[in-house]
């Protein structure tokens, strides 16, 4: 089998088109081409169905992908080791504790590979590792959802929030549920799985829902909410390094704790990415465990 072609047939899986994949390869359109029709000749099996837009394989392609993307990986560890680039997905839940320890070890550990992280909601981060856009990705999904049984996950447990409203906001620090409902909230932009869970369960409980502010930065959140915009969710680790954190109060629904799990999601194999992957997930995994713990 000759290499190139394999090469050929991936990136053109990969990119959805010969045009995408000629201009990923520096090669020409027919080049391109030709290869793919190389490796359809000496496997006997059409391997794309080119009516579709983007293209897509067949089912004899999508085998062949699967085993090819394999083989290439192998060929890459024993040429060149762990160089390259690691495109890591976070979700902003997890960023204070995945960009500095864990990161740090992995540049560390791995000087040649390049590491691009990109930030996102989780379900889209999950796309694009199904998608081959991403290496892998720490997300973060409803407590009793999991990812896609296609990919390798690794569950990294429970992660609590925090409510928080202003300090000087005339609310008890223990309240129900019903209470909370009666307060507009300063949350997370629409695909955050904290805000979800918390608006499944007031639709759960014929509670009303009311969003004053959506904002995607927890600082921003919390200066808004330390002026008395609302309630807002927060981590941990966010509101003990928060400039607001001495305007703002703590309260408990004592009828409900929030929680999503946090996982390590990658297609397997992983290849010559396993050790960045598994480096980057046990350091996750500890800077987690010491936020809960603390």
């Amino acid at each position: 089998m000759n290499t190139h072609d394999l090469v050929a047939f991936v990136a053109v899986v990969e990119a959805g088109s010969i045009v995408a994949a000629s201009a990923r390869l520096n090669l020409t359109q027919p080049g391109v081409t030709r290869r793919i029709q190389n490796l359809e000749e000496m496997l006997g099996a059409k391997l794309l169905d080119r009516l579709s837009k983007p293209l897509k394989p067949t089912a004899a392609g999508h085998e062949a992908y699967e085993q090819g993307r394999r083989l290439l990986r192998m060929l890459d560890d024993l040429k060149s080791g762990v160089r390259g680039e690691f495109r890591l997905g976070l979700t902003p839940f997890l960023s204070e504790a995945g960009l500095t320890g864990p990161l740090d070890a992995v540049r560390a550990e791995f000087p040649a590979l390049a590491v691009r992280v990109v930030s996102g909601w989780s379900p889209n981060q999950l796309e694009r590792v199904c998608r081959n856009e991403l290496d892998a990705a720490a997300i973060c999904l409803p407590d009793g959802a999991v990812p896609p049984s296609d990919l390798a996950a690794d569950d990294l447990g429970a992660q609590p929030v925090v409510f928080v409203v202003a300090r000087d906001m005339k609310i008890p620090r223990i309240v129900d549920l019903e209470r909370l409902s009666q307060l507009s909230w300063v949350i997370n932009q629409d695909g955050c799985g904290f805000r979800d869970s918390l608006k499944r369960k007031f639709d759960a409980e014929h509670l009303p829902f009311s969003i004053a502010v959506e904002a995607l930065d927890s600082e921003l959140r919390l200066s808004l909410v330390s002026r008395g915009l609302g309630v807002g969710l927060v981590t941990p680790i966010a509101l003990k390094r928060s400039a607001f954190r001495d305007k703002l109060k703590p309260v408990v629904a004592r009828d409900f704790k929030p929680a999503v799990r946090a996982w390590i999601v990658h297609r397997a194999p992983a290849g010559r990415l396993e050790r960045p992957i598994k480096l980057f997930r046990d350091g996750l995994d500890r800077e987690l465990q010491a936020i809960i713990g603390s």
